[in-house]
């Protein structure tokens, strides 16, 4: 893991070399089961190290109530890309605080996607120097893009991301490409990739097939 470990640092380093007088935004995207909670959290560890004040979060703390993501039916792929997430939300809460010129009072969840309930979570104060290590899938869609001021795609290949996904629990649910929800989740996902592109607008691709040696593959950083 010694490789992994150095991409971590070498990435890290390049976010705290970003400006320190504003909070800085990261998004850490890719489809589900490419490993973005584990990079992000990875990630933030490396960015204490150096002493940044890390504002950790995940988009599945706002997601729409099933009434909503499940509006176009239980296997539509389009539900799946554009019902799942309560993007309003999350502008309004989290990224607009948090960009210049935001109050800085931000939240960190609005939604229990278990409980299929709002949650009231405490509204917290950033201050400048902050970083936001944010993971979610979809992160590139056009109306979030312009939020990051650093972005990381992980790129996976579908037969490695799915049984991946399927063995956490996540994501899929199953690693059968007959199941519904492959149907769902990865038709979705591939909706994603064709219509927004992400790769092309991330600050760095990063494949991450090989949990123990991910490498960089495209840079803009």
């Amino acid at each position: 893991m010694l490789e992994r470990q150095r991409l971590i640092s070498r990435i890290a380093a390049d976010i705290n070399r970003l400006p320190s007088n504003r909070v800085i935004r990261v998004g850490i995207d890719g489809v589900d089961g490419a490993g973005k909670t584990t990079f992000a959290n990875e990630i933030a560890d490396e960015l204490e190290l150096l002493g940044r004040t890390v504002i950790r979060a995940t988009v599945d703390g706002f997601h729409n109530p099933r009434i909503i993501r499940y509006r176009r039916g239980r296997t539509s792929p389009e539900g799946f890309f554009h019902d799942s997430y309560n993007y309003a939300a999350l502008k309004t809460l989290l990224l607009d605080p948090l960009s210049p010129n935001g109050s800085g009072r931000y939240r960190l969840a609005v939604f229990d996607q278990l409980t299929d309930k709002p949650v009231s979570a405490d509204e917290e104060q950033a201050y400048p120097g902050a970083v936001l290590v944010f993971d979610g899938i979809f992160l590139h869609r056009q109306e979030l893009r312009t939020y990051w001021d650093f972005s990381i795609f992980l790129d996976v290949r579908f037969e490695v991301s799915i049984p991946r996904g399927a063995r956490r629990g996540i994501g899929f649910g199953s690693a059968d490409p007959e199941s519904v929800e492959y149907a769902r989740y990865v038709e979705g996902q591939k909706l994603y990739l064709l219509e927004c592109e992400p790769k092309r607008y991330a600050t760095l691709v990063v494949d991450n097939n090989n949990l123990a040696a991910p490498c960089i593959i495209v840079s803009r950083a």
